[in-house]
C-alpha cells in the first residue's frame, strides 16, 4: 500500500487510458489512507476518509480504475448497484448487506493470503498424508531389517511423489462429509442469518464422520488442501486481519447512484428511491454494522459512487448524502483517439486477448493499424447514433468483424490471419450506417 500518488497514477495508466483527474483523485484518497494508519492513534479516528462521486457515462473507466487499484493494494473491493438496493420495508436487499459483502471478500483475501504465506507447510501435510496411504506405518515390534527396507521405500517414494511420477496412480483417501450446503445470502437479516448458522453449525456437529474416495494422486491434492488448510490456518487471526482490513481499508463502489436520485420537479417518483438514500447516510456517515464475524465499523470504508447523471444531476441527492462525497470528478467521454489507446497502449487490451484465444486454435491473427483506426472510429458513430456505451463498444464491434475468423479457426491452424481495413469496412458499413440496424446489432 505504501505507493506515491504518482506511482498510483503511472499503474493505472497501463489499464485506463486518461482520466487524469479521476485518477489523481482517487491516488489522493488511497494515498490519505496510508498516511491516516501511520499518525497517532487518537487523531486517526478523527480522520475520515474523503468519500469520492464519479461522474461520467458508462463505459469510460469508472469501476475499472477503483477495481484495478483495489487489487493492486490487496484491498477488500465491492461493486454495488445502487438502485438494487430497496427501502427497509419494500422487497429487496437490505442496504447493510453491502458491507456484509465487503467482510466475506475481505475473509476471503486475508485466507488466501495467509495460504501463500504457509504453503509449503499446506504442500507438506498434503504430501504426508498420501505418503501415509501408500508406505503403511510399520508397528513397533517390527524388526531393524524390516525398518531399514521401510526408510528407503518411504524416501523412493517420497522422490517420486515430489516430482510428479505418481499423479495418475489411484489411493484411497478420507474427506470430511458435507452434510450441508452453506449458503452465504449477505440480505437475510441478521437474526435469521444467526439462526441459519447455529442450525448449520448443528448439522456440522452430527455429521463428523468420513467418507472414503478412491481418486487419482493430482486429484487427491487438491482433495486434501482444504482439509489440510483447515488444520493449519488460524481462523481467529484471519477474522480479526479480515475485519481490521474491511474497516481500515475497504472500498465500496457504489455504481448507479443517479438511479436513486429524486429531483424536486421529478414526476412519478419512487417513494423508495428517498429511502434507500435515508438508508445509505448512516452507513455512509459511519455506523456498525453486525456481520456473523463481528460487529464492523464503517466509519473509515471508503465510498467511491458513480453515476451518468444524463437524467438527473448530484444536487437531487439528499443535501445530507451529497455532502458525504466532498471529493467530485468528471470523467470524459472517449474519443477516437483514446478508443484507439485503449486498443493499443493497455497493458491487456481486446486486441491482445483475441490473439491469445485464437493463438490456442493454431491461428496467428494480427491487426495492421488501419483497421484498429477504423475499430475506434466505428465504434465512435454507433456511440454518437446509438447510446453512448464508451469503450465497451469495442467489445461488439470487434466480435462482429473477427466473428467468422473465430468460428473457422479449425480449418485456419498453422496460418497467419490479417485483419485489415478493408475487412472491417467490408463487416461494418452497412450496419453502422443503418441506425435502425446498429441499435440491435452493435
Amino acid at each position: 500500500m505504501n505507493m506515491t500518488p504518482k506511482e498510483i497514477v503511472q499503474f493505472l495508466d497501463d489499464y485506463v487510458i486518461g482520466q487524469n483527474d479521476a485518477k489523481k483523485t482517487i491516488a489522493l484518497a488511497l494515498r490519505n489512507r496510508y498516511r491516516r494508519m501511520r499518525v497517532k492513534p487518537e487523531l486517526q479516528e478523527e480522520i475520515m476518509p474523503k468519500n469520492i462521486l464519479m461522474i461520467g457515462s458508462t463505459g469510460v473507466g469508472k469501476t475499472e480504475i477503483a477495481r484495478r487499484l483495489s487489487k493492486m493494494m490487496g484491498l477488500p473491493f465491492i461493486k454495488v448497484e445502487a438502485s438494487k438496493y430497496t427501502e427497509v420495508g419494500f422487497v429487496g436487499r437490505d442496504v447493510e448487506s453491502m458491507v456484509r459483502d465487503l467482510v466475506y471478500e475481505s475473509i476471503n483475501l486475508v485466507t488466501k493470503e495467509f495460504e501463500e504465506k504457509i504453503k509449503d507447510k499446506i504442500d507438506e501435510e498434503i504430501n504426508k498424508q498420501i505418503i501415509e496411504k501408500l508406505v503403511p506405518s510399520l508397528p513397533d515390534t517390527a524388526s531393524e531389517s524390516a525398518k531399514e527396507s521401510f526408510i528407503k521405500t518411504f524416501n523412493k517414494m517420497e522422490e517420486k511423489l515430489l516430482s510428479g511420477e505418481l499423479d495418475e496412480k489411484k489411493i484411497e483417501i478420507e474427506v470430511p462429509k458435507k452434510a450441508h450446503v452453506e449458503i452465504i445470502d449477505s440480505s437475510i437479516p441478521m437474526d435469521m442469518s444467526s439462526m441459519q448458522e447455529s442450525l448449520n453449525k448443528m448439522l456440522g456437529g452430527l455429521n463428523k464422520e468420513k467418507i472414503k474416495k478412491e481418486v487419482a494422486i493430482k486429484d487427491a491434492k487438491v482433495l486434501l488442501k482444504d482439509v489440510a488448510s483447515d488444520k493449519l490456518l488460524d481462523q481467529e487471526a484471519i477474522k480479526v486481519e479480515a475485519i481490521k482490513r474491511a474497516e481500515n481499508g475497504g472500498i465500496i463502489f457504489l455504481d448507479e447512484i443517479d438511479k436513486i436520485a429524486t429531483g424536486s420537479k421529478a414526476q412519478n417518483q419512487d417513494p423508495s428511491k428517498e429511502g434507500v438514500q435515508r438508508d445509505l447516510l448512516p452507513i455512509v456517515e459511519g455506523s456498525s454494522v453486525h456481520t456473523k464475524f463481528g460487529q464492523i465499523k464503517t466509519d473509515h470504508i471508503l465510498f467511491i459512487a458513480a453515476g451518468a447523471f444524463h437524467v438527473s444531476k448530484p444536487s437531487d441527492l439528499l443535501p445530507e448524502l451529497q455532502g458525504r462525497f466532498p471529493l467530485r470528478v468528471e470523467l470524459d467521454n472517449l474519443d477516437e483517439e483514446a478508443l484507439y489507446k485503449i486498443l493499443t497502449n493497455t497493458k491487456s487490451s481486446l486486441l491482445k486477448q483475441y490473439k491469445a484465444l485464437l493463438e490456442v486454435e493454431g491461428v496467428e491473427l494480427e491487426f495492421d493499424d488501419e483497421a484498429i483506426h477504423a475499430f475506434a472510429k466505428y465504434s465512435v458513430t454507433a456511440n454518437e447514433k446509438t447510446e453512448d456505451i464508451g469503450a465497451r463498444r469495442l467489445h461488439t464491434v470487434i466480435e462482429k468483424v473477427i466473428e467468422d475468423i473465430s468460428f473457422n479457426a479449425d480449418e485456419k491452424k498453422g496460418e497467419k490471419v490479417l485483419v485489415d481495413k478493408q475487412l472491417v469496412e467490408e463487416k461494418l458499413d452497412d450496419i453502422v450506417d443503418n441506425e435502425d440496424t446498429a441499435r440491435y446489432i452493435l
